[in-house]
């Protein structure tokens, strides 16, 4: 089993940044992919950016050029750093790990951005 918590979300105003964080505990060896999505209310849950263990990054093309993907592979992390935030959004972005052909997800957390 893998477990994984996110943090960093909040309100924003349109422009501002925010960066958010997610830790995986667990049964941490053999994961590769691990990556973020969303879900604004009413829509179905979406791709943001994914990063295998290797490094190599894919982004959903709203979020190219603002959005950028880390992983600490050490620290079993991985971050989001979200700038140049527009209202379009807001959404509870989730944390997503691929182990073994398996796929564990976070609890989620709150983003909003403000016009």
């Amino acid at each position: 089993q893998v477990q994984l918590v996110e943090s960093g979300g909040g309100l924003v105003q349109a422009g501002g940044s925010l960066r958010l964080s997610c830790a995986a505990s667990g049964s941490i060896f053999s994961i590769n992919t691990m990556g973020w999505y969303r879900q604004a209310p009413g829509k179905q849950r979406e791709l943001v950016a994914t990063i295998t263990s290797g490094g190599s990054t894919n982004y959903a093309d709203s979020v190219k050029g603002r959005f950028t993907i880390s992983r600490d592979n050490a620290k079993n992390t991985v971050n989001l750093q979200m700038n140049s935030l527009k209202p379009e959004d807001t959404a509870v972005y989730y944390c997503n790990a691929d182990r073994l052909r398996r796929v564990y997800w976070g609890q989620g957390t709150q983003v909003t951005v403000s016009s």
